[in-house]
């Protein structure tokens, strides 16, 4: 009866390393998706920003105030 004890505590203890790992990868697939939203936001921001400094400074020339 121990022998089957010993065999059911090691089969848990195989599944909680298993559970383990596996949240252990789908964290790190949640912090690399993040990451790369982030990454892709502060791309975007930085055209946006682009853009309206190109605006404004269309503006200035076309009004004669970039000189």
């Amino acid at each position: 009866m121990a022998d089957n004890s010993q065999k059911m505590s090691y089969q848990a203890g195989e599944a909680k390393g298993q559970a383990q790992e596996k949240a252990n990868t789908m964290m790190d697939k949640a912090g690399n998706a993040a990451q790369s939203a982030k990454d892709s936001m502060n791309q975007a921001g930085e055209q946006v920003k682009a853009k309206a400094q190109g605006a404004a400074d269309s503006v200035k020339n076309a009004t004669g105030m970039n000189k």
